[in-house]
């Protein structure tokens, strides 16, 4: 596909795709209605028409209601440090009435801890959020407390950024991590404003605001102390976007989770994880509804660019294989010409199993055209696909199930999107990709064979990935 790469079909299949995205395709929850004139998708036994497979679902709902717009907070220039009680030298005392607004950071989404004795800590999770403009930001905590305590924390829309952090009681144990925050605005190459086309479901999202929110979680969260600094100038590291579907995206409550919501856990700060992916895109539609050109307007040299597309692309009259083979070599071609590196991932199996207990193919020859695309145009590969196949199998077609989130076949809970993450990490070390000196290296590298026993994971649950008081969650984009 090396013909398809150069700038001038580049510039004319964005121009393409993105008349083409009017209305785009339904989330993966249940195969697309055919096109007028065009016979039926085939119900195959266990595949993605099969009985009781999803909940059927109307296309991704476009709000008619304006997009949500907050106003920009000033940057900051250096780092800012909240200190639970007294107000320590250089840093903003928090109390038990230090409740987030635009203009104050403080306790979020109706939480509030005890505030004592130079320690914020509290018996169910809460939450902290700044006013910050969109950026990267690392994030550094004090935590411990009277107790002990195993802390998990997550950020924006229940991002996994740390997890099980032990503190005995009366000790301190200090831990970083990096985070992105985005806002849906953004300015074409020419300087003019544009903005994402969000679907309603992101309209109450952590995401797309101008704020961080950060979760505290486990068995008695504590800290003593939170330090954010802004990661620009000579601070600035490395961002990895990350595009696709539903099975990649920061999915905003339990017990759905997405393996893109749990890679920042595996790595050290240094490297910055943004995860652009939505549920119902496909490699066209995330054209169409200005995503990837959202992307395209912050990626800087040296960053990546994760793609994951096929579960929506392979749907009647969505994108035609040849097409998209044609998409993923102009993402590709687009992303070098910024010198950030892309990275093509191929789709994680179904659960469809055979009599035989081995994984049947729902993805039709989508996995095999990615794979043509990353070797003709020597993009580097994970292959997800096979990963997943490997993993499945390895549980069988009982224990497969712990993976899912409910009686789906498609959408994760947090042990499969946990699992998923640990082979897309193996998957950046096989690569060879440079970000893998970042990975953390008390998490050994991971055979999909060898997989963590679902009896011995132990995640806590998230209780929101949303802002309070804001549209709820259509029944029919929750996945």
């Amino acid at each position: 596909m090396r013909s398809f790469t150069g700038s001038l079909l580049a510039l004319a299949l964005t121009v393409t795709i993105a008349l083409a995205q009017t209305a785009p395709p339904a989330p993966d929850t249940a195969p697309a209605a055919p096109t007028a004139g065009a016979p039926a998708a085939p119900r195959t036994p266990g595949g993605p028409g099969a009985p009781g497979a999803a909940r059927a679902t109307r296309p991704p709902t476009f709000s008619s209601a304006p997009q949500p717009v907050f106003p920009i907070p000033p940057a900051i220039t250096k780092p800012v440090t909240f200190s639970c009680g007294a107000a320590k030298k250089g840093a903003t005392a928090l109390t038990a009435s230090s409740v987030y607004s635009e203009s104050a950071a403080g306790w979020d989404i109706k939480t509030t801890p005890k505030v004592e004795g130079g320690i914020c800590s509290s018996d169910k999770p809460f939450y902290f959020s700044m006013a910050l403009p969109e950026g990267n930001y690392r994030i550094t905590v004090a935590f411990g407390g009277n107790e002990e305590s195993v802390n998990t924390v997550r950020t924006e829309a229940r991002r996994l950024t740390l997890e099980g952090v032990a503190v005995k009681a009366k000790a301190t144990v200090t831990k970083s991590f990096d985070v992105n925050t985005r806002v849906a605005e953004f300015n074409n190459p020419d300087g003019t404003p544009n903005k994402v086309r969000l679907k309603s479901r992101e309209y109450g999202n952590l995401n797309w605001d101008n704020k961080l929110t950060i979760e505290f979680n486990g068995t008695n969260p504590s800290f003593h102390s939170i330090e954010i600094t802004p990661l620009v100038g000579a601070k600035a590291e490395p961002v990895v976007y990350l595009a696709g579907d539903s099975t990649m995206v920061d999915q905003d409550t339990d017990p759905g989770a997405s393996w893109g919501q749990q890679l920042p856990r595996f790595f050290l700060p240094g490297i910055v994880i943004a995860n652009h992916a939505e549920s119902g895109e496909t490699s066209a539609s995330f054209q169409g509804e200005l995503r990837f050109p959202k992307v395209m307007s912050v990626i800087k040299p040296g960053d990546y660019f994760f793609m994951q597309f096929n579960h929506n692309d392979q749907k009647p009259g969505a994108v035609p294989l040849d097409r998209y083979k044609e998409i993923l070599a102009s993402f590709a071609a687009q992303v070098r010409a910024k010198g950030a590196t892309p990275v093509i991932v191929t789709a994680q199996h179904r659960r469809t199993f055979d009599a035989s207990g081995h994984v049947t193919n729902s993805l039709a020859d989508y996995p095999q055209a990615a794979r043509d695309v990353a070797a003709a145009n020597n993009i580097a590969l994970i292959d997800l696909t096979a990963m997943s196949k490997v993993l499945y199998e390895a549980e069988g077609p009982e224990g497969a199930k712990h993976l899912f989130n409910g009686t789906d076949i498609t959408h994760f809970n947090n042990y499969g999107a946990y699992e998923l993450a640990r082979c897309v990490v193996h998957g950046i070390r096989e690569a060879k990709l440079p970000i893998a000196k970042f990975l953390d290296p008390t998490v050994p590298d991971f055979d999909p064979a060898k997989f963590d026993p679902f009896e011995k994971f132990a995640l806590p649950g998230s209780p929101n990935g949303r802002r309070p008081g804001g549209p709820p969650l259509p029944v029919d984009d929750q996945l």
